[in-house]
């Protein structure tokens, strides 16, 4: 059997389970279960959805980007998105990396029921914020944070929605999901038990 685990990463929590320096959040705070592997990165200061599994070959599929898995981020920036920058977005944008294969980009509302970020995103009174969906299919360094930055509209707040067809969906930050199943096929089945822990 294939184990898979869903887990909704909090902010300030490093994608690893062990930290060498020592005194910052990991996997290991959440996730009592041996033998499995983030499928792909999450950055410290962005939250979400985090595949974790013991397959190499779903690690690969979810975390080459050969295989162009889409992902979908929910994006608070700062500034009213336009059309235009929009447009930008979906088009590809041109990074110091080269650019962007064509995302899907479109405004949202605040995500109902969201979950407070600890700590707060900071406010600028002067600068109204607002929140975008962007779906790529790619996997560079930062590259939601650098893209809305290249159409001037700066990450405040990241969150990875899905990862192909899971969501992230009735996990608050700090749950995982066991959807461990014998032939892995990229969909979850219906809604396990969910377990939360939290740091000693």
């Amino acid at each position: 059997m294939t184990r898979l685990v869903l887990f909704n990463k909090p902010y300030d929590v490093l994608t690893q389970f062990s930290d060498r320096d020592g005194g910052r959040a990991t996997l290991k705070d959440f996730i009592p279960i041996p033998g499995i592997y983030p499928a792909g990165r999450l950055d410290r200061d962005s939250e979400g959805l985090l595949v974790l599994t013991d397959s190499g070959p779903l690690i690969s599929k979810v975390a080459d980007p050969r295989h162009k898995m889409p992902k979908t981020y929910w994006a608070q920036v700062e500034g009213v998105p336009t059309e235009e920058a929009l447009e930008r977005l979906r088009r590809g944008v041109e990074l110091k990396d080269g650019m962007t294969l064509p995302a899907g980009a479109a405004p949202m509302a605040e995500p109902e029921g969201l979950w407070r970020r600890d700590p707060p995103i900071r406010y600028r009174a002067a600068i109204p914020t607002a929140w975008i969906e962007l779906t790529i299919r790619e996997g560079r360094n930062r590259q939601v944070r650098r893209m809305t930055a290249a159409v001037g509209l700066p990450t405040l707040r990241l969150i990875r929605w899905t990862v192909g067809d899971w969501s992230l969906d009735g996990l608050q930050p700090g749950q995982y999901a066991d959807i461990s199943r014998t032939e892995p096929s990229g969909t979850a089945p219906g809604r396990p038990r969910l377990h939360s822990a939290r740091r000693g």
